[in-house]
């Protein structure tokens, strides 16, 4: 069966939509970790994760709307995740978030490296997708050293 161009367009919003999914299970986590914390603690999380991840799940959501709509593909609504239980506690919730963004941003270099947005020819997607990689890039970094320093 031959793999078309329209095929290669769904499987790019297909994609870029599950990564939009995962960004937006970060965020249900990283908020109920907010409000498990103190007040210094809870700004740092806000401006060193929340806010970057807010960042990125807007920024993916806006690839796929732009995308779709360029190729007259239908887009979608994202709806709010749910965070997990609450007896994950502060840390849980981070660590939740954490996985979720590895899985966004996995799913965005496995999508790039498979060289289909170079396939399908189109820049801007190519450009959204590594704004979001870049927003994603040392977050991981970020929500350890403040998992290492919660509660002391």
């Amino acid at each position: 069966m031959p793999y078309t161009t329209a095929d290669a367009r769904q499987q790019l919003l297909d994609t870029v939509a599950e990564a939009a999914d995962s960004l937006g299970a970060a965020l249900a986590s990283l908020t109920e970790a907010y409000e498990l914390l103190d007040e210094a603690n809870a700004d740092r999380l806000e401006r060193e994760l929340f806010r970057p991840v807010q960042m990125a799940y807007g920024r993916a959501q806006r690839t796929h709307e732009e995308f779709a709509a360029r190729h007259g593909l239908p887009s979608r609504a994202f709806e709010p995740a749910v965070p997990g239980a609450p007896s994950k506690g502060a840390k849980g919730f981070v660590e939740a978030a954490v996985q979720a963004i590895a899985a966004a941003d996995h799913a965005l270099a496995t999508l790039q490296d498979s060289m289909l947005p170079v396939e399908v020819g189109d820049p801007e997607l190519r450009a959204g997708l590594e704004q979001v990689r870049e927003l994603l890039g040392h977050l991981s970094t970020r929500a350890h050293e403040l998992v290492r320093t919660l509660g002391r």
